[in-house]
């Protein structure tokens, strides 16, 4: 079952139970997907969705950052429950202990030596994790194990 019919079944779902966050999340999501459909101008990938679902992630945790530093509660706790809807719709996220395996592997394959090489480890390693590891996790590990 592709992303889009995997969210319309959910949307029909959330319907029916007059789930109006969990509706509106996914209508957002879906929005998202065809706006970038309609960029590129065919179908997306498998990749190119989770490219979106990304950017959707990533959206909502910065703005979460930026209102619990701004003191709004409200608004935490409704991006907290929009973020858990987002998650369901994510592939399994890697343990930092995985995250750790693969920038050993790559730093390896690369034969990165120093601090200097980050940007070619990260460039090597984003495709391998993409999706499944936040990206400062996979920078922080990267910094660790080249210094």
């Amino acid at each position: 079952m592709s992303l889009l019919e995997r969210l319309n079944n959910d949307m029909k779902q959330a319907m029916k139970n007059k789930d109006k966050d969990k509706l509106s999340v996914i209508r957002m999501i879906k929005s998202s997907l065809q706006n970038e459909a309609i960029k590129l101008g065919n179908e997306l990938s498998g990749e190119e969705e989770l490219t979106v679902l990304s950017r959707e992630m990533k959206q909502r945790k910065d703005s979460l950052h930026e209102f619990d530093k701004a003191g709004r509660a409200d608004l935490v706790e409704k991006l907290q429950s929009e973020l858990a809807i987002v998650e369901i719709y994510m592939p399994k996220q890697l343990t930092e202990d995985e995250v750790s395996e693969i920038v050993k592997e790559t730093i390896a394959e690369t034969d990165a030596t120093s601090k200097a090489d980050i940007g070619k480890v990260m460039a090597a390693i984003m495709p391998k994790v993409k999706g499944k590891a936040d990206g400062s996790l996979v920078n922080k590990l990267v910094q660790q194990h080249l210094s």
